[in-house]
């Protein structure tokens, strides 16, 4: 068979395929039930990206005055960084056969795991929430340029129920139905992108030389923000590798070939749309569009005939990005609350995700609020993805699947429990890290006093990671953890 996502053999209970409900949720799958490959990984990090959630990144460095080929190397430099932080979160899930925040109870206690199902459940609420907005502006400016409305607000809250419907479907179908959503928006959305560079070409201009003012007052501080960006965006989709390399069979597939499809993933699968991102705004700007939101530019600089293109972006891939949130809210709502099963938990997820869209619609303050989430989030998640990373190596990716599901059965004990089912020396390092870190952000609600020395920065994930991989080995040295995470022998 050449599909990518072959029929399970195994026990019903962990049957995954195209147009059948997936029941698996977050509990440890058999290795025969495991019919995914490696190359689905780039599949849904590149197929998800190609919408305007994702592209909007490689805005932000041009919007930041950073001329074209200043924006392009921090796309690059930023993208390579954070695929780099991406790729070793792929090795878990094929080990533990469950999600990564249920994985990392082995460093944090089965009890501390919730640290990480909190972080990418809210995180992929707010992610979807982000999606689906994006794809109502695109609805919204294809109407104003169609037809000259000047208030498009009934469309745009009829396409955000059509796509909530959607969403909701093929998340709930579930894992094997999320790839085949991707696969199709690779060939489709992909050629959108493709005819947008002949489109915006005409406007575009290498030697831009970015709107004269940095949003950092200097050309260094802004460079390194606009890289940090996108490094911290391709990075935190480590917390959702679990979600697909749990369907990944380590006796089919080695190490290697996982890696490397998360690596190239997150480099061009995420990297790539970003570079679409700079170049359109590159064109946008360079045509006088600086005050325009930038979905609307897109709308204003294009031909009417390739505007069904930009919805397109907005509505339909908007859809498979907020499959792949959604699909992971309902896998860590189901951890969080283990008396849920996927299906259910999934339809919480959705039903609180397209709250959060409507609310966030009528209220501004909701929505810069997402924003602002989203910046301080990666402080909270680069962390406690190195922690992860460090103590995956460190164990040599020894795991006992048994004992990391004691929390989800409600038992106790295992050699994860630790103390009351925390570890607290990943415990103790992630919150200092954290803490530490948001003394270096910077964003619209406050600027940390370490921000303020590099010129209003926002270093604070850079800093958390670094503290997190700095203190880590040297606490677990000082504080030994018990034999048996090591394994046997």
């Amino acid at each position: 068979m050449n599909s990518d996502v072959v029929e399970v053999t195994g026990p019903a209970e962990f049957e995954d395929r195209v147009g059948r409900i997936e029941r698996t949720g977050i509990e440890h799958i058999p290795e025969e039930a495991r019919k995914s490959r490696p190359r689905n990984l780039f599949t849904i990090l590149f197929g998800g990206s190609l919408t305007f959630s994702v592209i909007i990144i490689g805005w932000f460095p041009i919007s930041f005055g950073l001329s074209f080929w200043q924006a392009t190397s921090a796309v690059v430099a930023g993208s390579a960084v954070g695929a780099a932080l991406l790729t070793p979160t792929g090795l878990f899930g094929p080990r533990t056969g469950t999600n990564n925040p249920v994985s990392s109870g082995a460093f944090f206690g089965v009890a501390g795991r919730l640290i990480g199902s909190l972080l990418e459940a809210t995180a992929s609420l707010a992610f979807a929430a982000l999606s689906i907005w994006t794809g109502g502006d695109a609805l919204a400016g294809a109407l104003s340029r169609f037809f000259g409305m000047t208030d498009a607000t009934v469309a745009r809250l009829v396409a955000y129920a059509v796509l909530s419907v959607i969403v909701t479907l093929v998340s709930v179908l579930g894992h094997a139905n999320m790839v085949a959503a991707q696969k199709f928006m690779i060939p489709t959305a992909g050629l959108c992108l493709l005819v947008g560079i002949g489109v915006y070409a005409r406007h575009f201009d290498a030697s831009y030389g970015g709107t004269g003012h940095y949003a950092l007052g200097s050309l260094f501080p802004t460079w390194v923000a606009s890289a940090l960006l996108c490094a911290s965006t391709v990075a935190s989709y480590g917390a959702y590798a679990g979600d697909w390399t749990r369907h990944i069979s380590r006796k089919l597939h080695t190490d290697g070939s996982v890696m490397r499809a998360m690596f190239l993933g997150g480099l061009f699968g995420l990297g790539g749309p970003f570079m679409w991102g700079t170049f359109t705004a590159t064109a946008v700007f360079n045509n006088g569009g600086f005050a325009t939101p930038y979905v609307f530019g897109l709308v204003d600089n294009a031909p009417l005939w390739f505007v069904p293109a930009l919805i397109y972006l907005g509505l339909a891939s908007g859809t498979a990005q907020a499959v792949i949130n959604t699909y992971g809210t309902g896998l860590d709502t189901s951890a969080i609350i283990p008396r849920l099963n996927r299906v259910q938990a999934t339809l919480v997820a959705c039903v609180l995700a397209t709250g959060l869209v409507y609310v966030g619609h009528f209220s501004h303050a909701v929505s810069a609020a997402v924003t602002v989430f989203l910046q301080l989030l990666a402080c909270f998640s680069i962390p406690w993805i190195v922690i992860v990373t460090i103590g995956h190596v460190r164990r040599r990716g020894y795991y006992d699947p048994d004992a990391l599901q004691v929390f989800n059965r409600g038992e106790r004990g295992g050699i994860y429990w630790f103390r009351h089912g925390f570890n607290l020396c990943g415990l103790g390092v992630w919150i200092v890290a954290t803490t530490v870190g948001l003394l270096f952000s910077a964003n619209e609600w406050f600027t940390g006093p370490g921000a303020h020395l590099f010129g209003g920065a926002d270093l604070g994930f850079l800093v958390a990671g670094c503290l997190a991989a700095l203190l880590y080995p040297l606490v677990v040295r000082v504080f030994p953890e018990p034999a048996e995470v090591y394994g046997p022998g």
